[in-house]
């Protein structure tokens, strides 16, 4: 049986979401229905999609893998969707788009390329800049729009956001670490573990902020901008890292394997979104760059 666009919804929300019961409850369904249905996905591929821990479902390698290919088919779908009674092609003008390092690579450059196939007669060029300068620009009216983590948002009296996707903390470690083998990890489980230290998008602000209210003083082993470092550093027992969820690949540039367990103590997780100026009267381009980079959460919940 070929697996449908249903199971994929289901599959993509509880790989976000880590648990059966909030996937259902995101897709307004049965936990039943969404259980059966991944056990069908997973028969159907003939792989292990989620490993189920204590504290909910963990996505796998292959899972990780499929995740991908889940997502940009769900997007294409809500592409298709939205594309009937539009006169895209003719659509002309510019955009101008801020982007944080943080999520540059891994959230932006797939909606910049679904935006240009769907609007390509748009002219649209993307900065990249930290968050306060970002939110500068936009006030000033130097920017349409910002793909931001605005957890941190700082002028939100000026600036209007809206979440399009939120990650959690996790603990990145090396194949054989001693923490490895646990699923929910306690803070001072880690002690003075040395910390690979992520310095883009205020995470070293906000890494040691959460460490020194659960009463940890981080043991900083490394710094650096690039996440490529961070896990190059990870794999090869450098030290541990605690980063965003939405960045974390199982491998390595050399090809060293990254595992990455649950913190069981209460952290705050990193949301995404869309910046713009409060009351600017947005562009039909900036309307729909936002509704694009919306769509394919809003497929998931209409299938």
């Amino acid at each position: 049986m070929a697996f449908t666009l249903r199971q994929l919804s289901y599959f993509l929300a509880i790989a976000e979401g880590g648990t059966v019961s909030g996937a259902a409850q995101s897709l307004s369904v049965s936990q039943s229905a969404v259980t059966e249905a991944i056990k069908e996905l997973e028969t159907d591929l003939g792989v292990k999609l989620f490993d189920r821990h204590r504290r909910g479902l963990r996505v796998t390698h292959q899972g990780q893998q499929f995740q991908r290919h889940a997502a940009r088919i769900l997007s294409a779908v809500a592409d298709a969707r939205s594309s009937f009674g539009d006169n895209r092609e003719a659509a002309t003008g510019s955009l101008n788009v801020g982007v944080t390092s943080l999520v540059a690579g891994y959230v932006l450059s797939d909606i910049l390329a679904r935006y240009r196939r769907a609007f390509p007669g748009i002219v649209l060029s993307a900065n990249e800049d930290n968050g306060e300068y970002l939110e500068h620009l936009l006030v000033g009216g130097e920017l349409d729009v910002a793909v931001m983590v605005i957890s941190n948002l700082r002028d939100r009296v000026a600036l209007q956001a809206e979440i399009f996707e939120t990650s959690p903390y996790r603990l990145w470690l090396p194949v054989g670490h001693r923490l490895a083998a646990t699923e929910g990890i306690a803070i001072a489980d880690i002690g003075r573990e040395p910390l690979i230290m992520l310095t883009v998008d205020e995470t070293e602000e906000n890494t040691g902020r959460l460490l020194s209210a659960l009463g940890a003083k981080p043991n900083v082993a490394f710094r650096t901008r690039s996440v490529e470092a961070v896990r190059s550093l990870v794999a090869t027992g450098a030290g541990i890292a605690i980063l965003p969820d939405l960045v974390y690949r199982p491998w390595s540039l050399e090809g060293d394997r990254i595992v990455s367990r649950s913190i069981a103590d209460p952290l705050p997780v990193v949301q995404v979104g869309m910046v713009w100026r409060r009351g600017s009267g947005l562009s039909e381009a900036a309307r729909d760059f936002i509704a694009l980079a919306q769509s394919p959460r809003l497929a998931r919940l209409r299938l």
